[in-house]
């Protein structure tokens, strides 16, 4: 009865965060880690231990599924340079400086401990994501920041464990790398194979509340057989819900897409909520250990203070120069422009099978044989990836966001309990990393409205603007699907709802292949799909 009495009560810190929040001006993680410190100072409130593995292997894998299910496929792939160099590059760098500095500052602290605690707190939280789209900002930060948070976690793990290791034995730079390639690798075969049949298996399913259940399953069942084959579980989650969010347009009914909307929206809500009140009753907890063994509060303190300073720093040197190396690309990308057009004249002027050379890539040409609309195709991909280059450019402003929004959490908290207990000065460990995330969701999450308001970013497409490209939208699916309209206009009584789902039908696939060639935002494209769903529930009731 009590822990069903703490389930409920922590329910009800989470709706009220949730609303409470963004009225106070507060984001709803930080005042439920404060909410969370607050109730275990209550006396007579026990003090609260979570098994790591529950965060790690219960609640990361559905999170991390639920994020990816709802980044945009196109807007992901755009940026994967980007969120690969953030979540891979950028961890492996950030725990080999963190590593030299904790050795330096952590009396009696060996280098693959250090190492161990620098991988811990390197990797960012998913929580800047929600603040700052509510702040409002170019929608290119948002999918970097969300792409980097889904799969920074997997690698710092990785990294862990290899730096645990290697305090009890030799391991190799060679063997680290190894053991990394292959998690990542294996973890993405698995969760491309389970999205796959995860599309499948729900599609022929007509009921919509028992495929949300089976959605349910899904980031587990890509989680634990990566996991028993020593790969990344969280990998697998995340790929196995960037196919689901690609694919499911095609695969699933309106109805089980809506449901799955809703009912993983509150899912995401309940588990990213409860993670951070659990986080808030545990520091204190974790501070008094550490006073009980004298291991010193204020050394801890002060050294995740410099920690907290260290990663800005080494995201700053970091993302500075990937700010600068994506707008030299999309000035060569703009040059590129007429050459792709010349291009464009002379694919229209050859049969479709002739054999076409396609656009150099590092000075060479390359042939294959291809149709000419396949070639068109990827030529209009082609330019639609540079107009988004060219109209949501990432400037300095953008890029101290992305380095301010580089918030810890989650994924260090829970992976510091994962150290084993005879670790050297395990308690100090565990609170430095404790500090690191609280102070950097509380400095970081608590300023980025005012950051925000003075750097003056890019806020992305205007109201106005978002309105033309969903008149020019509709006009174009209009147009693609003239004939089934003038065939609806002229049905009977009888067959209208069958000519109304014909011509609903037809237009998703439109808008689908649009989306595919990426000349509308996502934004726009998303609008029209639920009108689309709302009117074939419509007309199936």
């Amino acid at each position: 009865m009590e822990l069903l009495a703490v389930a409920v009560l922590g329910l009800i810190c989470i709706a009220f965060a949730t609303l409470a929040g963004p009225r106070l001006g507060i984001a709803a993680p930080l005042l439920l880690v404060a909410l969370g410190v607050a109730a275990s100072l209550v006396p007579g409130v026990p003090e609260i231990v979570i098994e790591p593995e529950i965060i790690l292997a219960g609640i990361l894998p559905p999170l991390l599924y639920a994020a990816a299910v709802s980044i945009p496929a196109t807007d992901f792939r755009r940026e994967i340079r980007s969120i690969s160099g953030l979540s891979v590059v950028l961890v492996i760098i950030s725990t080999v400086v963190l590593g030299f500095l904790f050795q330096a500052v952590i009396p009696g602290m060996t280098l693959p401990w250090a190492f161990a605690l620098g991988a811990i707190v390197s990797p960012t939280d998913a929580v800047a994501t929600g603040i700052i789209r509510r702040l409002g900002i170019n929608p290119r930060v948002v999918t970097v920041l969300e792409g980097e948070s889904m799969l920074n976690d997997a690698v710092a793990l990785v990294l862990v464990r290899a730096s645990v290791g290697a305090a009890a034995v030799a391991v190799s730079l060679w063997g680290v790398t190894l053991q990394l390639v292959y998690s990542m690798a294996v973890a993405a075969a698995i969760g491309w194979a389970i999205g796959r049949l995860n599309l499948w298996v729900r599609g022929r399913i007509s009921d919509p509340v028992v495929t949300t259940v089976i959605s349910f399953t899904v980031p587990f069942v890509a989680s634990i057989p990566a996991e028993l084959l020593n790969s990344s579980g969280l990998v697998a989650a995340v790929v196995a819900g960037l196919v689901t969010g690609a694919g499911a347009a095609r695969a699933l009914a309106p109805q089980q897409r809506v449901s799955d909307r809703t009912t993983w929206k509150a899912i995401e809500m309940v588990l990213e909520g409860a993670v951070y009140l659990i986080m808030g009753l545990e520091i204190v907890g974790v501070v008094n250990e550490v006073r009980d063994k004298h291991q010193g509060v204020t050394s801890a303190l002060w050294i995740a203070a410099l920690a907290l300073a260290a990663t800005l720093l080494v995201r700053a040197a970091f993302v500075g120069p990937l700010v600068w190396q994506l707008h030299r690309r999309a000035l060569r990308a703009e040059r590129m422009q007429p050459k792709i057009e010349k291009f464009r004249e002379r694919v229209d002027s050859v049969p479709h099978t002739a054999a076409i050379p396609l656009p150099p890539r590092r000075g060479k040409w390359r042939m294959r044989r291809a149709s000419r609309d396949e070639m068109r195709q990827r030529l209009t991909r082609l330019s639609a990836d540079i107009a988004h280059m060219i109209e949501q450019p990432l400037g300095w402003r953008e890029g101290t966001v992305i380095v301010w929004a580089g918030m810890r959490g989650v994924v260090t908290i829970a992976a510091v309990q994962t150290l084993p207990h005879d670790a050297p000065s395990r308690a100090m460990l565990v609170l430095i990393a404790f500090l690191v995330a609280v102070a950097s969701l509380g400095i970081q999450g608590g300023t980025m409205g005012l950051v925000m308001r003075w750097l003056k970013p890019d806020p992305g497409p205007t109201p106005e603007q978002l309105e033309g490209e969903r008149h020019e939208l509709a006009e174009l699916l209009n147009e693609a699907t003239a004939e089934l309209r003038a065939r609806l206009s002229t049905a009977s009584k009888e067959d209208r709802v069958a000519a109304g789902l014909e011509l609903v039908k037809a237009t998703r696939e439109a808008l689908l292949d649009i989306r595919d060639l990426g000349t509308f935002s996502a934004a726009a494209l998303e609008d029209q799909l639920r009108r689309l769903d709302a009117d074939q529930m419509r007309l199936e009731l």
